[in-house]
């Protein structure tokens, strides 16, 4: 769980740390980072500018990728608890017609889970028995002095870490204040409804419907669908009623199941809107810090990965920071962004690939791209994917390489 903690405590808990460690952003990269490391020991500073437990969340598919960090943090029991197993993938032309099912769990289950969580959730097995939390706090100043970062908190605290680690997400203060101005962005021009509905069906199938200007996606996670419903901003101006209705007239063959997340967008008094956008920094090592997940590389959600990519870099980053010290910090640092972030930008680009696919608007490139869709085998588009998976990284070797010189 999270838990309240006065900034002035943590501060004082770290001071005969071998290395000093602030965490700014308690989301689903940072919480992971800062419990990883205390597992190590350490005691790193985790601070946010909002209390996270106030997000409304969304759902996550997980891919096994996150497995070893999970294993790391002793949560796999609270894990599977908190999510439900996912199997089949159904596509849905942008009339409404079954296109294709297929079993992705089958393809994805042999390099481990592939589950469906909420937000909340997973944030509550990444903090475990307790992950102390200062909110709301936040980074109002940063200077670089020797080999420590010096920082001035919006409290008028002012402490000295040898690492400051910007993990608040995809709008990232903490980026703006290391490399302002540098970030790469794609802004789709659509966004999204999530609300929740009753499960009816199979509670491991996934279903998405790719329409002429909206998209609805269903996704199992414990006992419960998440809802995505979206299409171009222009289109969401009036509100998820007009919305809705204008889907249902384009979308004919919808069935019992996709009806009811109609329904549950409609029935929330205010659904969470989510701005299908995201961000990548050209660095992620930086003067007086180094970026983390959203922060460093946000997703568009069209391929699954983002959540499940965050970790992956902090289980990362923490196995190689259980190699440093203060002298080695820096080289050890560059030896994770070297290794990772070609990784994530990969992992990004797939789901760039799948956004202009999915938003393409128009009747007859929605028939082509369904024609393609029916064709193409499960293993080949899933091909991006299946490669991170076989192709995982060892943070160990990494860090041994860097300390060797090589």
């Amino acid at each position: 769980m999270i838990d309240d903690a006065p900034l002035a405590h943590q501060l004082a808990a770290q001071q005969q740390d071998r290395l000093r460690v602030l965490v700014v952003g308690a989301g689903v990269a940072g919480v992971a980072l800062a419990q990883l490391l205390r597992r190590q020991g350490l005691h790193p500073v985790l601070v946010d500018r909002v209390d996270v437990r106030a997000h409304p969340g969304y759902m996550l598919a997980l891919m096994p990728g996150v497995d070893a960090a999970i294993r790391d943090l002793g949560a796999v029991d609270a894990y599977r608890a908190a999510s439900t197993p996912l199997g089949g993938y159904r596509f849905r032309s942008h009339r409404g017609a079954e296109v294709r099912t297929d079993d992705l769990g089958e393809l994805l289950n042999v390099h481990g889970d592939y589950r469906g969580i909420s937000r909340g959730a997973l944030l509550d097995v990444l903090a475990g028995d307790g992950c102390p939390v200062s909110s709301p706090v936040t980074v109002a100043a940063l200077s670089r002095r020797a080999e420590m970062t010096r920082v001035r908190f919006d409290t008028g605290a002012e402490a000295e870490f040898h690492l400051v680690v910007g993990a608040d997400g995809m709008r990232s203060r903490m980026r703006e204040l290391l490399l302002p101005g540098e970030v790469q962005r794609v802004r789709t021009g659509w966004s999204g409804w999530v609300a929740w509905a009753d499960d009816a069906g199979d509670p491991t199938l996934g279903e998405e419907l790719w329409g002429d200007g909206s998209f609805l996606g269903v996704y199992p996670v414990k006992d419960r669908l998440g809802v995505f419903l979206g299409g171009p901003d222009a289109a969401l101006e009036a509100g998820p009623d007009a919305f809705v209705a204008q889907f249902r007239r384009r979308v004919p063959q919808r069935g019992e199941r996709l009806d009811a997340a109609l329904e549950a967008v409609l029935a929330d008094p205010a659904p969470y809107l989510w701005h299908l956008d995201d961000a990548r920094s050209p660095r992620w090592v930086l003067p007086g810090g180094v970026l983390l997940g959203d922060a460093a590389a946000g997703f568009l959600p069209t391929a699954g990965l983002g959540a499940g990519m965050a970790v992956e870099s902090a289980w990362v980053l923490a196995r190689i920071l259980d190699h440093a010290d203060r002298d080695t910090l820096p080289r050890l640092l560059g030896a994770w962004e070297d290794a990772q972030r070609p990784r994530i930008e990969s992992a990004q680009a797939t789901s760039r690939t799948l956004a202009r696919l999915m938003f393409r608007r128009g009747r007859l490139l929605a028939l082509a791209r369904e024609a393609v869709l029916r064709r193409m085998s499960v293993r080949a588009a899933l091909g991006p994917i299946l490669r991170l998976l076989e192709d995982r990284p060892d943070p160990d070797a990494i860090a041994r390489a860097a300390l060797a010189g090589r």
